[in-house]
């Protein structure tokens, strides 16, 4: 045994932004961690291929707790991480005449019971949106991320902080020893742990699966986001269309463009990971999947609520795998997943469904090293 691994206690599987987050957590709190990423960078996956939004609450007018914790973290996320904020543009949300699971007035109470400022959009603003589809249009308070600045004060605190990483290798089992858990990692080596953290986003199954373990239901998705440039109309605008089929555009700070996403056109299609089946490595098919935009039927869809969009140019597409519990379909909450393993209690499965989740979690790490201590 090398002496780095004498050292080490706590295995992470997975670089994301959480992954990293968690692995700072546990070194303030005496613990040791080693990061296993499986690619050559950290925040290579979901941190990076997403809306780059920090949630303030709007967006979940049908999940009190997810739109009250999203507000309750916002400041502290813009506080904390301030160097990677983007917040020079102006945020809109509309509410939809027909097909909305909310109204106006229902998503005006829901944002001053929850402490989300909502201001009426001024006529420059509301002129800009079709009024027979559009029943009301408000400015937020609502920010982007750039990842690429997230990821480099990532590596940093890391470093700062010792914890060492281990990249192109990917965390391969957890099994239970006298002492803990023994690690396999995909290079070959072993290492003895007391906890181990399954951050691997929608490979969480990969390590159950290698470890005999029952699966976590999971709702998988093949997901596209449009990387457009905005019409000179609504440049320096960010518009979410709610609630229900629409579409929202925001800033993408790390490729200075704007994404275009759509409840209806950015899943391409979906599967489920379920109790009794054997999970299907959702990197391996996300390679294997033809990708072929959907931007045009995004694009005509919100160019109704939006002539002006019409001329937005198309000049890229991201895509990832976006990760969902199913239970959250019915108020399309995001709640966080964390979890002990019930097979294993020093295997721990955390998976974020908003990047400004990552301050729930503190609790949750301190209540786990409460009970393992």
């Amino acid at each position: 045994m090398t002496p780095t691994q004498k050292s080490i206690n706590v295995v992470i599987a997975g670089g994301g932004f959480f992954g990293c987050s968690i692995a700072l957590m546990l070194q303030r709190r005496g613990l040791r961690p080693l990061v296993v990423e499986a690619e050559d960078e950290l925040l290579t996956r979901a941190s990076r291929v997403n809306q780059a939004r920090v949630h303030g609450g709007y967006h979940y007018p049908r999940s009190l707790m997810t739109a009250y914790r999203s507000r309750h973290n916002y400041e502290r996320f813009r506080s904390v991480y301030r160097e990677a904020i983007v917040d020079r543009f102006t945020k809109i949300y509309g509410v939809s005449r027909l097909f909305s699971k909310v109204t106006a007035s229902q998503f005006e109470v829901f944002m001053k019971r929850i402490g989300a400022p909502l201001k009426q959009a001024p006529d420059r603003i509301s002129k800009l949106f079709n009024p027979t589809l559009t029943e009301a249009v408000w400015i937020a308070e609502e920010c982007a991320f750039d990842c690429s600045l997230l990821r480099d004060r990532c590596r940093r605190d890391l470093e700062n902080a010792g914890i060492p990483i281990r990249f192109g290798t990917r965390v391969q089992s957890a099994e239970k020893a006298a002492d803990g858990v023994v690690v396999r990692l995909s290079d070959g080596s072993e290492l003895p742990a007391t906890l181990v953290i399954n951050a691997t986003y929608s490979g969480l199954n990969l390590l159950t699966h290698g470890s005999h373990l029952p699966p976590i239901p999971l709702k998988q998705e093949l997901a596209e986001m449009a990387l457009i440039q905005l019409p000179e109309e609504l440049d320096g605008l960010s518009v979410t269309m709610m609630c229900g089929p629409f579409f929202s555009f925001m800033p993408y700070p790390s490729r200075g463009l704007t994404t275009l996403s759509h409840v209806r056109y950015t899943p391409h299609l979906q599967w489920f990971e379920k109790p009794g089946e054997i999970p299907i490595d959702p990197y391996e098919r996300f390679s294997l999947l033809k990708k072929q935009s959907h931007f045009e039927y995004m694009l005509s869809d919100a160019s109704r609520y939006i002539p002006a969009l019409r001329n937005a140019i198309h000049c890229d597409s991201i895509w990832e795998v976006k990760t969902l519990l199913p239970q959250t379909e019915v108020d399309d909450g995001r709640p966080i997943l964390f979890r002990r393993d019930p097979m294993l209690p020093a295997l721990v499965h955390v998976m974020g469904g908003k990047i400004d989740n990552i301050f729930d979690v503190e609790d949750e790490i301190d209540a786990i090293l409460a009970s393992t201590c």
